[in-house]
């Protein structure tokens, strides 16, 4: 890999050398590195572009490490990846895809991952989008993720979009059977004339499932913002969305938060906030000799942490 294909790995899946454990390094629609491990298994797939993740059951404190980097200016590809995790495994799978383009045609990663949980196993998922190029060729990663459970799984999963990606479109569908839990953390900042659609469609079908969604969001300059979020009770279960965005500049922002409910015994809560920064805010860090710039961009990191 180039420096610049390596600053992008660093980007996006905090790697600075080879990581410890599984993983599956791609560049430019080829394979820039892969191992397996005694416990996760990597191949990659025969009839399309992807790969299979096997994971032992009962596979603890291991890691698998999946990136994806483009540098290619007007290179597209969708990829198709898939995970099954065993009964009682604990791991945690970090993704993610960083664009460089400089150039004048657009660039395009599509990610199609599907995780299979097992019963009584535990995921941490963790998938960070970055874009950066001074080219006139646009970024655009559509993710795509498509989450099972079995009976008494958790999943937690971290999103992450801070900055260079021109469009997006993220979709998100789970399944969940008795006693499973999920648990999405989404942060997401858009600026210039970029639009940003995050769609979550999460079904409760077992007894005492669980799924609670929470986006964090900042839409500056002319950007354009979607956060749409369905959770769906077929059972006596607990669900959650909720959405909190600044908006600025002349930024948009639309929030459409959505519970259907088919079990008497459900609960289902939904919160949506979308206001500017605070006056009492800005004045305050400007007191202790912040430019309003500068105070501006402390309240954003630490709202979006």
């Amino acid at each position: 890999m180039d420096q610049i294909q390596k600053r992008i790995l660093a980007e996006v899946a905090d790697l600075h050398a080879v990581p410890e454990g599984a993983y599956n390094i791609r560049a430019n629609g080829e394979s820039a590195g892969r191992r397996s491990t005694e416990h996760i298994q990597i191949t990659p797939k025969t009839e399309q572009s992807g790969i299979e993740v096997r994971i032992a059951p009962n596979t603890r404190n291991e890691s698998v490490h999946i990136p994806v980097v483009l540098s290619e200016s007007g290179y597209k590809e969708t990829v198709y990846n898939d995970f099954y995790i065993g009964e009682n495994a604990d791991v945690v799978i970090v993704a993610g895809c960083g664009i460089h383009n400089c150039g004048s045609q657009d660039a395009q990663h599509d990610g199609i991952h599907r995780f299979f949980v097992g019963k009584g196993a535990r995921v941490r998922y963790v998938e960070k989008h970055y874009g950066e190029g001074d080219g006139e060729g646009k970024r655009i990663l559509n993710p795509g993720t498509e989450v099972y459970m079995e009976e008494n799984s958790a999943m937690e999963m971290e999103m992450v979009q801070i900055r260079g990606v021109d469009s997006t479109v993220r979709l998100t569908t789970a399944e969940l059977a008795a006693g499973a839990k999920l648990t999405v953390k989404e942060r997401l900042m858009t600026h210039g004339s970029q639009t940003a659609d995050s769609i979550y469609k999460i079904n409760l079908n077992g007894p005492n499932a669980n799924a609670d969604v929470v986006s964090r969001s900042v839409a500056r300059d002319d950007s354009r913002q979607k956060f749409d979020a369905c959770i769906t009770a077929n059972a006596p279960c607990r669900g959650h969305t909720e959405c909190d965005s600044i908006i600025m500049d002349r930024g948009r922002i639309l929030a459409v938060p959505a519970l259907d409910a088919n079990d008497a015994d459900a609960e289902l809560f939904h919160e949506a906030a979308i206001g500017k920064i605070a006056g009492e805010q800005l004045i305050k860090l400007m007191t202790l000799g912040l430019t309003e710039e500068e105070a501006e961009e402390q309240i954003i990191n630490g709202f979006l942490r």
